[in-house]
């Protein structure tokens, strides 16, 4: 009996379906059955499903003699499942490296919950992709397993059945399936969670939900959105069956399903025009038939309610346009007080730049506003202990300000007090260019110290490399340059490349980088210390994985499963997973043995952490040789790295 049976209905997504198998069965966890079912797709779905069957003994094919629709074709699937539990994927969606091995985990950890939430990401024809919205309610804190009336904030999640692992023998247990329909889900979900004695979460991205630009169905202006009403008929239908859950959940399923209702009929994409005051009507109707007081819907839902009950198409209209007129006001008044705000700034900054400069002031800077880091962030630190008369202060977005020490003054982009420091300080330090609008004084000192050693090809040596330059003002670029006074140097190679891909009239201190004096000052217990904060456990072997961005990709898709290599390492072994600025979100999931530091402000501490490094491109592995440790280079794209980029010397 295998662990998971993942059921995969496919129906015209034969331009998708390779890839959603292949996402299944190139899993690290290697214990499932995956049972494809070809729903009579008019395409070439049956053809391949036989593929990947000829192909590997763990895919099962089932050929549906007629179109049965999606909910009919995943209970086809579960007639030939055999695991223990059951998982859903649509055939254009697809899993995550990991995501079953993580599943497998959480499983185990939580007693074998009757079902297990886990969470996932949109994706973009563009390439964008963006996590669940209320990833948050899938916190791992606290009991587990648990039942609904411990966290009911889970009806809120989109109501799905690809975002779960349900145990087999509960769902036979309780007899339930998939009806015919457009919103199949609904029937299904709602009595699962609510049935379920056991229920826990996995806070981890397990699912890619593709988003077409044609072909879904629920994007189909189409009179096939009015099966959401039979839907909810069933799922009213079965509190008749279930007194005993009706009395607890029925209100909150009431309030859900008029959201649902006021949100299809609210969508263009859904409702021929003709159709939308039958749609209110019914929607009305429904209304009356179920209302179940007891879960009042929040201040802002609460007009929506009010028009469904009224169930009518002119008061709706009005009231949206309403909506839109007071949207737009708002958005004009925004605009205009942005404007005077803007204005007001810039004669302040006017103001200011006629005023003297202070000598006792310096102001910092790293990563375009990121938090208290890099080179930057080490002189900040010698500037407070080797000159604590004058007073420094960190410019950082908001969400960086808890990395700034308190002893240093917190500046937010864009505020008067910005503008104010940059005017009057006499030393301005960054690993980055200022603001393009900084005018530098004369008795302004302007330290630009770099955030590595360059290996890619850098500044001016961009302009024959479109895919890397991507647009850049080259101009601008060689202004900011012109008001350097110093350039910080890491080594002689540095120095050379500084000065031909940054020409101007800066000096060059080829001092190296001060982020890394640790390594020569951190001792044993300063390395211990830093990996109990890591969360690290005691006698681990450390795997840094710190990869740079491809500039001739969009997203970032690491070229290692991280959580397969740390399976094959072993379980006296952690892999830190840090992404590249470039990118700002995670690189992966943290698990029992990958513990994501994307966020994590001092790359330095984390060099100290790891054993070894495992890199490709980035700059990173110039700074780890200080230690005398392990580096792998995993340049598996070398050509395209180097085509796209061009680099000063083959690694």
């Amino acid at each position: 009996m295998p662990r998971f049976s993942v059921i995969v209905p496919a129906y015209k997504v034969q331009a998708y379906l390779h890839e959603c198998l292949a996402s299944v069965l190139e899993q690290s966890f290697t214990d499932f059955e995956l049972i494809a079912v070809d729903d009579c797709s008019p395409d070439a779905c049956g053809a391949i499903v036989d593929e990947w069957a000829d192909r590997d003994p763990r895919v099962r094919a089932v050929h549906l003699k007629e179109n049965v629709g999606l909910g009919p074709a995943r209970n086809a699937g579960m007639e030939h499942a055999t695991g223990d539990y059951l998982i859903f994927l649509d055939g254009d969606d697809t899993l995550t490296p990991g995501s079953l091995e993580a599943i497998a985990e959480r499983l185990k950890r939580t007693d074998e919950p009757d079902v297990l939430v886990f969470d996932y990401a949109r994706t973009y024809w563009s390439g964008e992709a963006a996590r669940n919205q209320l990833a948050h309610l899938l916190a791992e804190d606290g009991g587990a397993p648990f039942e609904l009336a411990d966290r009911p904030a889970l009806l809120r999640l989109l109501m799905v059945a690809w975002n779960k692992a349900h145990r087999r023998e509960f769902v036979e247990r309780e007899g339930f399936a998939f009806p015919h329909g457009f919103y199949e889900d609904a029937p299904w979900t709602y009595p699962l969670l609510m049935s379920a004695a056991s229920i826990a979460t996995l806070d981890r991205v397990c699912v890619h939900y593709r988003q077409r630009r044609h072909g879904s169905i629920l994007h189909t202006v189409s009179r096939g959105h009015f099966d959401i009403f039979d839907q909810y008929e069933r799922v009213f239908a079965f509190f008749e069956r279930r007194p005993d859950l009706a009395a607890a959940w029925r209100p909150m399923i009431f309030r859900r399903m008029v959201d649902h209702l006021a949100a299809v009929f609210a969508r263009p994409d859904r409702l021929p025009s003709d159709s939308r005051g039958e749609f209110l009507r019914k929607a009305r109707a429904h209304y009356r038939r179920y209302r179940s007081p007891g879960s009042p819907p929040g201040l802002r839902a609460r007009l929506r309610h009010v028009l469904v009950r009224l169930g009518s198409h002119r008061a709706y209209r009005a009231f949206s346009t309403a909506v839109r007129l007071s949207a737009g006001a708002r958005r004009g008044a925004a605009r205009a007080l942005h404007l005077v705000k803007g204005a007001l700034l810039r004669l302040h900054y006017r103001v200011q730049l006629r005023l003297p400069v202070r000598a006792d002031r310096a102001v910092f800077s790293a990563y375009w506003g990121h938090g208290h880091s890099c080179n930057p962030g080490a002189l900040e630190e010698a500037f407070r202990e080797h000159a604590p008369f004058i007073s420094t202060a960190w410019i950082a977005a908001p969400e960086h300000h808890h990395t700034v020490p308190t002893g240093t003054r917190r500046l937010t982009p864009g505020t008067a007090a910005y503008w104010t420091a940059l005017a009057r300080s006499k030393y301005l330090v960054n690993n980055v260019n200022f603001d393009r609008r900084l005018v530098k004084r004369p008795d302004q000192v302007l330290v630009q110290t770099q955030h590595g050693t360059p290996l890619k090809h850098m500044g001016l040596d961009l302009q024959d490399r479109p895919a890397a330059a991507r647009g850049t003002d080259f101009a601008a670029l060689l202004a900011g340059a012109d008001k350097w006074d110093y350039v910080l140097s890491a080594n002689r190679h540095s120095t050379l490349v500084w000065e031909r891909a940054f020409p101007a009239a800066y000096t060059t201190l080829e001092y190296g980088h001060p982020r890394n004096d640790p390594f020569q000052r951190a001792t044993g217990a300063d390395v211990a210390r830093v990996r109990e904060r890591l969360g690290v456990p005691a006698g681990t072997t450390v795997i840094l994985y710190a990869p740079t961005h491809r500039d001739y990709r969009r997203a970032q898709r690491p070229p290692l499963d991280l959580e397969r290599v740390a399976r094959r390492l072993g379980p006296g072994f952690v892999v830190l997973a840090r992404s590249h600025h470039a990118y700002g979100g995670a690189l992966a999931a943290t698990s029992g043995h990958v513990i994501d530091v994307s966020g994590h402000p001092r790359v330095e501490e984390l060099c100290l952490a790891a054993d070894a490094l495992v890199t490709d491109y980035s700059s990173i592995m110039f700074d780890y040789a200080n230690l005398d440790r392990p580096i792998v280079l995993h340049v598996e794209d070398w050509e395209a790295y180097e085509a796209a980029r061009g680099s000063y010397f083959d690694v």
